[in-house]
C-alpha cells in the first residue's frame, strides 16, 4: 500500500488478517503490500493533525526484547524525546543503551511506533533508517500536538 503524506511518500505492509505488519517512508521496495483502508484514514489524519493517537492492529515481527523495546516506544509522550539509555532503564536493562538502540533500529512500524523520539544522551538527533532530516521533522510536528500511543502484542 502506497500513501502520500505530507512528510513525503509512505508505504505499508498489511497482512492476511488485516494488520499492519510494517511502515515505512520513501520510495517502496517491495515490502509494501495489501491495504486498509482504515491505515490510511488513521495515517491521513495524523499528518493533518486531526488524530494524536493511532488505533490500528499491529502485527510486526520481532524477538520478545525487540517486541518490549517497540512498546516502550509507544509509551514515550507525544511530542517528548528520551534518549537511549533512559529507554534501556526503561525496559528494565540499564547499562544496554547499545541493545536498545538495535532493537529501536529494527522497528518496522515507523512513526506509528515512534522510534524517531529518542535520541542521544546530549541531545543530538541520531540515527534514523529514514534520515535525520525527516526525524527532525517529525519530532517538530509532534512538538505542535499533544500525544500518541500504541500498543505492540
Amino acid at each position: 500500500m502506497i500513501l502520500e503524506t505530507r512528510f513525503g511518500p509512505a508505504w505499508a505492509a498489511i497482512d492476511p488478517d488485516g494488520g499492519l505488519a510494517a511502515f515505512g517512508f520513501g520510495v517502496p521496495n517491495g515490502r509494501e503490500r495489501g491495504y486498509s483502508a482504515e491505515v490510511a484514514r488513521q495515517v491521513e489524519a495524523y499528518c493533518d493533525g486531526s488524530r494524536t493517537q493511532f488505533e490500528l492492529s499491529l502485527t510486526p515481527v520481532g524477538t520478545p526484547f525487540q517486541k518490549l523495546v517497540w512498546a516502550e516506544l509507544c509509551r514515550i509522550p507525544f511530542g517528548a524525546t528520551i534518549s537511549y539509555a533512559e529507554l534501556a532503564l526503561r525496559v528494565g536493562r540499564p547499562g544496554a543503551a547499545r541493545a536498545v538502540g538495535r532493537a529501536n533500529a529494527t522497528n518496522p512500524l515507523a512513526l506509528i511506533v515512534p522510534c524517531h523520539r529518542v535520541i542521544g544522551s546530549a541531545g543530538a538527533l541520531t540515527g534514523y533508517a529514514y534520515g535525520i532530516g525527516l526525524k527532525h521533522t517529525l519530532i517538530e510536528w509532534e512538538g505542535l500536538r499533544i500525544r500518541s500511543s500504541c500498543t505492540i502484542p
